[in-house]
């Protein structure tokens, strides 16, 4: 193994990017060096590019949807083999805080996220905590099985955790795209009923109804609501998700719940939105859910409803760029450029 490899650098004080040479990490302690096959690029990468979301450290390598084999044991790793095919988690629970030490690390109060706090995955390897990697079953490809380390499993965790979707609820979804896709497949997944998409790109919605949606409308139509009330017997919809996170979006999905209903807010920006007079809100008992990640058991899960069958993700990997092309890749991530679901890089 050479002493350097190629990475993907983001400095914060200028906010640009580079891909350069930098030495190979060494594993320490509990840790595994995995070769990197591939990585997704999400909107968060975009968010932290574009100064939406603060910067931790100065300087970092992004990435943090990424599969591949295990290069090298740490020391006191057991359990794990180099050439095992894996996922790794896109976080790192502190073990220190209150609710670690009570032993629920997916809600640790110090979580510290991949690509943010610490070096990604936009490079040739990473280093993960070995407790925090998932076995890939060998007919899982391995693009498939990057994107399960967020936007599949960021969505699961929406559906089945947060938003607790039951069979026969009505669901509708705000926002089709990465994130949105995957809650329209997993709400069918668990027997929502109906389903219902809405966006403002027509390809985008059809793209919907074709992997589980039964309706799809355009979110500037003037009888959405009234649409949605007709296919739900005049009661609205038991569950919304926003996928998007603007202001318009999470009060559409809020107007449009039933009394008691759940909105849960899945896609993040900058905007402000507010559950209006709080008369109203308590009066039609509506609740407001905020959603964030997963727990690293979703993402086993996830890879044996792929390998079973039970999930089709190969629409989802729109597009496969180069490491030394990863720009190329995240503009046209920005611009919505063929409306991708998920664009990896391939180091």
């Amino acid at each position: 193994m050479t002493a350097t490899m190629r990475a993907q650098r983001f400095y914060a004080d200028t906010k640009t990017i580079a891909v350069e040479d930098v030495p190979i990490p060494e594993p320490g302690p509990g840790e595994v060096l995995v070769k990197v096959a591939f990585c997704g690029i999400c909107h968060s990468d975009l968010s932290l590019i574009n100064g939406t979301f603060p910067a931790q450290v100065p300087v970092v390598t992004q990435g943090h949807e990424a599969s591949g084999t295990v290069a090298k044991l740490g020391p006191g790793v057991t359990g794990w083999a180099e050439g095992d095919r894996v996922v790794v988690a896109a976080g790192r629970p502190c073990l220190g805080c209150v609710n670690c030490r009570r032993g629920d690390v997916s809600n640790c109060l110090r979580i510290r996220l991949m690509a943010f706090a610490y070096d990604g995955a936009w490079a040739q390897y990473t280093v993960a905590q070995a407790f925090g990697l998932t076995r890939v079953p060998d007919n899982v490809p391995l693009e498939q099985a990057a994107i399960l380390a967020d936007a599949v499993s960021t969505p699961f965790g929406a559906v089945v955790r947060t938003g607790k979707v039951g069979i026969g609820e009505s669901v509708g979804v705000w926002g089709v795209g990465g994130v949105g896709t995957h809650i329209v497949q997993l709400a069918r997944l668990v027997g929502a009923a109906p389903i219902i998409a809405v966006d403002i790109k027509p390809a985008v919605l059809q793209r919907a109804v074709e992997l589980g949606a039964d309706h799809a409308f355009d979110a500037r139509d003037e009888h959405l609501h009234d649409k949605i009330a007709e296919l739900t017997g005049g009661r609205g919809l038991d569950i919304a998700f926003d996928a998007v996170g603007l202001s318009s979006t999470f009060d559409q999905a809020l107007a449009n719940l039933t009394v008691g209903g759940r909105l849960v807010g899945v896609g993040m920006s900058a905007d402000a939105p507010s559950i209006g007079p709080t008369a109203m809100f308590n009066l039609t008992k509506r609740q407001v859910l905020g959603h964030l990640g997963y727990q690293n058991a979703d993402i086993g899960t996830l890879a044996n409803l792929v390998s079973l069958g039970r999930l089709d993700l190969h629409r989802s990997i729109s597009e496969i760029v180069s490491l030394e092309d990863v720009a190329e890749g995240i503009d046209k991530l920005h611009r919505a450029d063929g409306d991708p679901i998920r664009i990896l890089v391939k180091p």
